[in-house]
């Protein structure tokens, strides 16, 4: 059965620049500051003085062009996460659940390193590399969180999940996550 023409989306394109990790005309153009992740880092005092000196950076910014929120559409973004550490702990995004909990991800590391980190209500964890090229997985029922390693590069990922999901901070803002990133000594350490 054909669905009638007024309920069609047109088809449409965008322009993405992948030596910046941005999208130049968003719809949606999400940014969030180290001040937006308070509650989220182990030293809550090296947060506040990141904030205090280096004038709010920004963490993380998300572009996308949204569709209609309903099974059958495939909704995208362009996720660039900065580099940088609050005390010895690698930036990260906020992180999050989907809303429709049986809902996957996938994500497209387009430049940079980290870890795509996971963890179930159930106290399953996993963290996978992040590397240009390299695509994560993420089934339903996981929640998810991007790491920035890099001491220099941002992390930039495509991401395409189904329009429906939605997104649920407000568990992993009360859960947080099991293990954290750390560079200590010149490299990274997950614990």
């Amino acid at each position: 059965m054909t669905p009638s023409t007024t309920a069609l989306l047109k088809p449409f394109g965008v322009a993405l620049e992948l030596d910046t990790g941005r999208m130049p005309e968003p719809r949606n153009h999400l940014v969030r500051r180290a001040s937006d992740l308070r509650g989220y880092y182990a030293d809550a005092a090296a947060l506040e003085r990141l904030i205090a000196d280096g004038g709010d950076p920004v963490h993380y910014e998300v572009f996308e062009v949204p569709v209609p929120n309903q099974p059958g559409h495939l909704m995208y973004c362009i996720s660039t996460l900065q580099p940088g550490v609050v005390g010895e702990e690698c930036f990260f995004t906020k992180g999050h659940y989907h809303a429709v909990p049986g809902t996957a991800e996938v994500y497209l590391c387009l430049r940079g390193e980290g870890y795509l980190v996971m963890k179930t209500a159930e106290g399953a964890f996993a963290a996978e590399r992040m590397t240009r090229g390299r695509m994560v997985y993420v089934p339903p029922h996981w929640a998810h969180r991007s790491v920035n390693t890099s001491p220099d590069e941002p992390l930039v990922s495509f991401c395409v999940y189904p329009a429906e999901a939605g997104h649920n901070y407000g568990d992993i803002a009360v859960e947080g996550f099991p293990k954290r990133v750390y560079r200590r000594d010149g490299r990274c350490v997950i614990e």
